[in-house]
């Protein structure tokens, strides 16, 4: 048995082509990035500097936000203790190290716009460097704030997906493919819709090359997540996947992409989410577990930690 020919539709795609997949990387990784890595721009490109600093981890912005804070203030300190000793009034520093943190702190200080009061400028170069800084302080603190601001507003989908995708029992004597989806957030989510695109690798001509198939879904878009969402790919006559081995999907590293769409009520925006599954993530004979119960008031108790549960058959 094999993986069932199916008409070619070049917009299936996704932008890749027909490049083939080698040594089993996947086109789009598990957290829905494209796993593309770019050369040949050049060392000082801007073009992706802010989504860069707007979709990185919380650590590593909070690491060069505090970094490029730090390094300014000792840019500036140390113009302070070069132009003079007597740059700075009320300094009580009486060696190197004692002047260069004063110089620090008033630093931090002047670009902060709090000035205590304690040490003051003194003279024309010390005073004209103190209103570069506290101007630089304004533009960098409100560039800050706003990056802070924009990470906070970007409108996202915290979709949690199953680890893998399994092969059930479907109906009375099918089967399916299927994984499932629930919203990690409280808020609400309307008028979903999801697709999910097959792809493996084919020999034509004696060269590897990619298809790409979107594959048909018992139910393709729902009104509301309430709760799980079990999405569904019938393993029937018009499927590719009717007579597929798992031998079959190893040898052609077949993989799944997901892409999702939904309407944010909180936000009042469209957001999306992706994922995929290689053929190493397909569980065969294999059935989810129930993700919710019902207490004893009768309302619905939905555990989100058996989001990937299954038992075998």
């Amino acid at each position: 048995m094999a993986i069932r020919e199916q008409q070619i539709n070049p917009e299936n795609d996704l932008g890749f082509g027909p490049q083939p997949v080698m040594k089993s990387q996947p086109l789009i990784n598990k957290d829905g990035s494209v796993n593309v890595r770019r050369k040949g721009l050049s060392l000082f490109n801007t073009a992706d500097n802010y989504h860069t600093l707007i979709k990185m981890g919380w650590g590593k912005f909070w690491l060069i936000i505090l970094s490029g804070y730090l390094i300014v203030n000792l840019i500036f300190a140390t113009i302070y203790v070069t132009i003079g000793a007597d740059s700075l009034d009320g300094a009580s520093g009486n060696n190197g190290i004692s002047y260069f943190l004063d110089a620090f702190f008033f630093s931090a200080q002047t670009i902060s716009t709090v000035g205590y009061g304690h040490i003051s400028p003194h003279g024309i170069v010390a005073n004209s460097i103190a209103a570069i800084e506290s101007m630089l302080g304004l533009l960098a603190f409100a560039l800050a704030t706003g990056l802070l601001y924009g990470r906070f507003s970007r409108p996202t989908a915290k979709i949690v997906y199953s680890n893998n995708i399994l092969i059930s029992p479907y109906k009375e004597d099918g089967k399916g493919l299927m994984f499932r989806i629930s919203n990690l957030r409280r808020n609400v989510l309307i008028d979903l819709n999801v697709e999910v695109i097959f792809s493996y690798n084919e020999t034509v001509d004696g060269k590897p090359i990619r298809r790409f198939f979107p594959l048909e879904l018992e139910r393709r878009e729902v009104s509301i997540l309430t709760l799980n969402w079990t999405i569904v790919h019938p393993l029937d006559g018009n499927s590719p996947l009717a007579d597929a081995t798992p031998d079959e999907l190893d040898r052609t590293q077949a993989s799944f992409s997901v892409l999702l769409k939904a309407f944010d009520d909180t936000f009042s925006q469209t957001v999306h989410s992706r994922t995929s599954y290689q053929y190493c993530d397909m569980v065969w004979d294999a059935k989810f577990v129930q993700m919710f119960e019902r207490e004893e008031s009768g309302r619905i108790m939905l555990d989100m930690s058996k989001i990937s549960d299954y038992n075998h058959l």
